[in-house]
């Protein structure tokens, strides 16, 4: 294997770690806001997502990739968010979807999202911001 290969294959598995304790904050907020505190699952699920994108970003600068884009911290930032919104939306969008036209219950809906969302943000962050021109 290349040593880019390597790297890539690296910093994916670090990012599956990291994503992992993401989801799990992201997954716990939902739920227990959604099921315990009675909150409609389109405001509970936004809460859950942002706390989980606060702490995939602060690991993700910090353990997960090695290298950086960008110098600005706060452009980096603001690329970082705003990839976020867009899985934000993919999440929505999946949630709902699987909650309102295909009656499948709240833990089945956030997984599948969980998945696409995943693969979404990964791909979208390595490409934009954590690689070398």
């Amino acid at each position: 294997m290349s040593p880019r290969l390597r790297g890539i294959a690296h910093e994916s598995a670090r990012y599956l770690g990291a994503s992992a304790l993401a989801l799990a904050l992201d997954f716990g907020t939902f739920i227990g806001l959604h099921r315990l505190a009675g909150l409609d699952f389109r405001i509970a699920a936004p809460i859950g997502f942002s706390l989980g994108l606060a702490l995939i970003y602060a690991l993700s600068i910090g353990w997960v990739f090695s290298q950086r884009r960008l110098k600005d911290a706060r452009a980096e930032f603001v690329l970082f968010a705003a990839l976020g919104l867009a899985g934000l939306a993919l999440n929505q969008a999946i949630i709902t979807i699987g909650m309102e036209f295909l009656n499948f219950p709240d833990w089945m809906a956030k997984t599948a999202s969980a998945g696409i969302v995943f693969c979404f943000n990964f791909g979208s962050r390595k490409l934009l911001l954590f690689t070398r021109y």
